[in-house]
């Protein structure tokens, strides 16, 4: 049995912060029923490849472990579905700006009357009040506008956004967990509640000690480039044939390094001796570890290092990433097809398969029609 088990969750959401979050609460056992446009989430088109569009793995990737209808919710009918739906529900998430719901009449006020155990989840770019409220939010504005950028990337360039819509990412992380908390608050007082969460706001509290770094001297600190600015060493060195990652996170690991590297004497250096005295002197550090590193392999340090119980890792490219043991133990499931359970999902809620046929030839709803049904004749 799952956590989740038994929890029917209503999805409107879009592209990725949304979607990835109620991915997660499916893959934690809720029953997720994932309302689209008659076209599908747009995410579905956006792909490299010509005969993926329309379900593009960027769609894929966020949507496993749910079920698919689609439904025109500029019309009543549709809007009505939606709300059969959401009385049967535990849970609501949707990531339309600020005021759509209400507009649609599906706002938290109306709904939680009618179903006071709801919770409902907005996930907003900046908030769901404030002057940049009605602003699109998109991942990269979030990882700018956040600070992120500012301490990520190298000093010839300057700041570089993460290789992954990281911002969308960690939002759909803290709606998951905001809800998870609902549920466990409405065990308690047997109510929902409503959550909130934004992409800025979500980076923002991730920068931690970067943040402390600033309020503790008053300057704002520069791009990391690959080395930590609080350990040493711990970043990225070059092997024979490229680079690799080493953390060398402890007094305990820095010893076991320089025994691995043939230098001893380097752990009683008064320049390296503590964790603030090799950060201190990184200049000098590095080229010293580079020339012993130039000895191997990148994968020759990384399996010698770690057999030494010293932490180091590889710098995969994609291929290399999905050609990895550890990474083909994990398992994924694929996600639903567009509008692959509409009529099911429509039955559960009370409709008969006349008024589904009905509601399909009013252009209220789309995916296919069950085999079994009158309207799935070829014509």
């Amino acid at each position: 049995m799952r956590p989740l088990d038994g929890v029917r969750v209503v999805d409107l959401t879009r592209f990725l912060a949304g979607p990835f979050c109620t991915m997660e609460l499916g893959d934690f056992g809720a029953d997720v029923v994932k309302i689209e446009p008659l076209d599908g989430d747009h995410s579905r088109y956006q792909s490299l490849r010509a005969d993926l569009v329309g379900n593009s793995y960027f769609f894929a990737a966020a949507n496993r472990n749910k079920r698919s209808i689609t439904v025109d919710t500029r019309t009543e009918g549709g809007r009505e579905i939606i709300r059969r739906l959401i009385r049967r529900a535990d849970v609501l998430v949707e990531n339309f700006r600020p005021g759509v719901m209400e507009r649609l009449g599906l706002g938290y006020a109306t709904l939680r009357e009618e179903n006071p155990r709801l919770i409902y989840c907005s996930i907003t770019g900046f908030g769901s009040t404030g002057p940049y409220s009605q602003r699109p939010g998109f991942d990269q504005v979030g990882q700018g506008m956040s600070g992120f950028m500012s301490i990520t990337g190298q000093e010839p360039t300057g700041p570089t956004r993460a290789g992954i819509a990281l911002a969308d990412l960690t939002c759909a992380t803290t709606a998951c967990r905001g809800i998870l908390l609902a549920l466990l608050a409405r065990g308690r007082t047997g109510r929902g509640q409503e959550v909130r969460v934004a992409i800025v706001d979500s980076m923002v509290a991730l920068l931690t000690w970067s943040a402390g770094m600033y309020f503790e001297t008053g300057t704002p600190p520069g791009v990391a480039g690959n080395h930590h600015p609080l350990a040493s060493p711990f970043g990225v060195y070059q092997a024979k044939d490229g680079p690799f990652n080493l953390c060398a996170g402890n007094e305990a690991m820095w010893k076991r390094l320089c025994e691995a590297i043939g230098r001893p004497e380097l752990h009683e250096d008064p320049r390296f001796r503590t964790v603030n005295d090799r950060v201190a002197h990184r200049a000098e550090l590095n080229p010293i570890l580079t020339a012993a590193f130039r000895a191997r392999t990148r994968a020759e340090w990384v399996a010698f290092l770690n057999e030494r119980g010293v932490a180091a890792g590889p710098i995969y490219n994609l291929a290399e990433v999905f050609a990895d043991p550890q990474i083909l133990h994990q398992q994924m499931l694929v996600p639903p097809l567009l509008g692959e359970h509409t009529e099911e999902v429509l039955r559960e809620v009370g409709y008969t398969d006349q008024g589904i046929a009905e509601l399909r030839a009013a252009g209220v709803i789309g995916g296919p029609p069950h085999p079994g049904s009158e309207d799935a004749s070829p014509t």
